[in-house]
């Protein structure tokens, strides 16, 4: 049975939940409840393992926070004999406006700390991205506040609409792949 490994990244902790750079949580955890997994405290990650059209998704929430990601992922690459091109990480993306997701089979780290340490760990950055945009709309110097702040009630109802996207998004790379994927959302426009 053909296996990929979903890594939402985010950081642990109670100040973090539902903040922007925790939407990678949010996609994963809103994957597993959809069919019906749960996820468990292993070691250096939550996982959870779902069945999704003959195909067995790892998916984890690593717990070394988003600076160190890489450890998880690497871990759970190697102990799983996943390949790197069934990988599909889930991440913030500053650069891109909240109305898009933009699926890419590799590209740079854009100063997102967590792929950062991924592509460090790894050796590369040819691995699957599925970035969801959450715009920049913060003065100079405000950054983190805004990364580390939690949606505001006009953003909530684009938010939760590009979640369930991005479900679908990981069904549709996992059982049709990417290239056909990535024609299909990198173009969708969110309002």
């Amino acid at each position: 049975m053909n296996k990929f490994l979903i890594v939402g990244l985010g950081n642990v902790g109670g100040e973090y939940i539902d903040t922007r750079h925790n939407i990678g949580f949010n996609i994963a955890e809103a994957l597993v409840s959809k069919h019906k997994g749960l996820f468990r405290t292993e070691r250096l990650a939550e996982v959870a393992e779902i069945k999704f059209r003959g195909k067995i998704l790892v998916c984890i929430k690593p717990t070394t926070y988003m600076n160190l990601s890489g450890r998880a992922f690497k871990f759970y690459l190697d102990k799983e004999k996943i390949s790197l091109e069934n990988t599909l990480t889930i991440v913030d993306d500053l650069a891109l406006p909240l109305s898009k997701i933009r699926l890419r089979g590799s590209g740079s780290d854009a100063g997102h700390n967590g792929l950062k340490d991924i592509q460090a760990t790894l050796g590369t950055d040819k691995y699957p991205k599925l970035r969801f945009g959450i715009g920049s709309d913060y003065p100079k110097g405000f950054q983190i506040d805004f990364v580390l702040g939690k949606w505001t009630s006009s953003e909530l109802p684009i938010v939760n609409k590009k979640i369930e996207k991005c479900v679908e998004t990981i069904e549709d790379f996992v059982f049709t792949g990417l290239q056909r994927t990535m024609n299909a959302i990198n173009n969708l426009e969110f309002a």
